[in-house]
């Protein structure tokens, strides 16, 4: 948890950036990506030689050797620890002219440090604002994996104003209820093929923290855990270096997040390969047929991203693997062909478990769409006897840009820490969420006028495989009972008589 004077200490550093002429959020993130990564190397070669002191014996492999570089400056300028002190416009010139060449040939070496590396930049001209970022991250508190991922994250959170070319961060609340919907294993391989800020695998990480922590205590499993688990692809080199950051900062080292165009590429040796897909991948509209792989196209003819996703995932999940994916509403009721095609597949050749309906402020302020998640399990052979639905009408913040929490920050997300209270259902239907599903038998009692229930399969199938909520739920409408036409004539003639009563008396009195 972070305290509200580090929460500070980001946000004066952000403003910091805006007020030297760097205001895109993307942008922000990226350079003090950089800087952090800087920092991170300067600190991994301090433990290399305080190691080295210890047990009287040489550094094997220094991340900043001995002697200068090809254009003559000492590495030792190159450290954060070293060039912190120097004046700014110094700093600049070594950071910028040696520390960023440096970091672009870590990633032309293949170091695991700096592989997506290759093409970084320092983005701004200013030796001062330089000067005041370091400063001011030096001064941030990232002593453990806790904090330093907390400190990213609340970074991250900015981004949300950002919403370029389809890149924007699913929430995190979001991310966590579907991570906790599907319960990641020890045994797991996690894929997200559209991973922008890898926070799906972050979140699963966190996961097997808190609820499998006996994992670590086993070689294999944590070798497993640590090096073979976590894969995420996206073909956006700047998200590709904060996506890589966040698992670092997380204590994922070597998670695989490397490039990949995941429509346009074949998946031969990914297919059958994971037992859980995470993802909200970006859906463009449609593509060019001639840049989708063959592999995909053979499925379902179609240039509809959100579709060819489905299908990815379906080819790259194992027998027996499960998913939890975000899709815009109209792949559940879209009438094409293809749409029909994708959703019959889930249904009759798979395990489709679930559709929970999400209201449509849950990504503003960068999209107002209506979208759905579905929870299902690769089979090959069927196995959807009931689809359970839900609908989401609250998740704890607002619907509006704003995006205001509506309850205390201990009452938010999936498992608050705080009881939510008699009305705090109506404002986060997240933990009633996890409840339900964690209990699904008892849903076949509810009544299809309840928040959620349970579809037979057949019913779905009678309805042309149609997964929107809409065609399932009933409305309950209060009973109203009207007088009949008899008794209203009745009424009337009684309401007349009375009145003709009056005006006799009236016109008596007035006589």
């Amino acid at each position: 948890m972070l305290t509200g004077q580090i929460r500070n200490q980001i946000d004066q550093i952000w403003n910091a950036f805006h007020s030297g002429g760097v205001s895109n959020p993307l942008s922000v993130i990226e350079q003090l990506t950089f800087l952090i990564f800087i920092k991170r190397l300067d600190d991994l070669q301090l433990a290399m030689e305080t190691r080295a002191e210890t047990l009287g014996e040489p550094i094997t492999n220094p991340i900043f050797p001995a002697g200068t570089d090809e254009e003559g400056e000492p590495y030792s300028n190159l450290r954060w620890s070293r060039f912190k002190n120097f004046e700014s416009r110094e700093m600049m010139r070594v950071v910028d002219e040696h520390v960023f060449p440096f970091l672009r040939s870590l990633g032309e070496k293949g170091s695991s440090y700096g592989q997506h590396m290759k093409d970084a930049r320092l983005g701004f001209s200013s030796a001062s604002l330089l000067a005041k970022a370091v400063a001011m991250l030096d001064k941030l508190e990232m002593g453990n994996r806790d904090t330093k991922g907390d400190v990213y994250e609340y970074m991250l959170g900015k981004l949300a104003s950002a919403g370029t070319n389809g890149q924007f961060r699913t929430p995190r609340h979001i991310i966590q209820l579907m991570v906790a919907l599907r319960r990641p294993t020890p045994a797991d391989t996690i894929c997200d093929p559209a991973a922008g800020t890898c926070g799906f695998l972050m979140e699963a990480g966190e996961y097997l923290r808190h609820h499998e922590p006996q994992m670590l205590r086993n070689a294999e499993q944590r070798d497993h855990f640590l090096n073979h688990m976590f894969h995420g692809f996206d073909f956006d080199a700047t998200m590709l270096r904060i996506g890589s950051m966040n698992m670092l900062l997380h204590g994922l080292d070597n998670a695989e997040v490397s490039y990949r165009d995941s429509l346009s590429e074949r998946h031969g040796k990914d297919e059958d390969l994971y037992s859980l897909i995470l993802a909200n991948p970006p859906f463009k509209g449609s593509l060019d047929e001639t840049t989708v792989a063959k592999n995909l196209l053979q499925f379902s003819k179609t240039k509809k991203t959100e579709l060819l996703f489905l299908t990815l995932f379906l080819r790259l999940l194992k027998v027996g693997g499960r998913a939890a994916v975000i899709v815009p509403e109209g792949v559940l009721f879209g009438s094409s062909a293809a749409h029909k095609k994708i959703r019959k597949t889930l249904v009759e050749s798979h395990k489709l478990e679930g559709i929970i309906k999400l209201p449509s402020g849950v990504f503003r302020p960068y999209a107002g769409v209506s979208c759905g998640i579905i929870l299902f399990t690769k089979t090959g052979v069927g196995g959807t006897d009931n689809v359970w639905f839900y609908d989401m009408q609250a998740d704890g913040f607002s619907l509006d840009d704003k995006r205001t929490p509506l309850l205390d920050p201990e009452q938010l997300g999936p498992t608050p820490a705080h009881p939510l209270g008699d009305t705090g259902h109506e404002k986060n239907n997240l933990p009633d969420i996890l409840t339900r599903w964690n209990a699904l038998t008892a849903e076949a009692d509810r009544p299809r006028t309840a928040q959620s229930f349970l579809v037979p399969k057949e019913d779905i199938a009678a309805k042309d495989y149609d997964l929107s909520m809409s065609r399932y739920k009933m409305i309950e409408q209060e009973e109203i009972n009207y007088p009949t036409p008899t008794e209203l004539l009745a009424e009337l003639n009684e309401l007349d008589a009375s009145i003709t009563a009056e005006m006799a008396a009236l016109k008596e009195m007035l006589g």
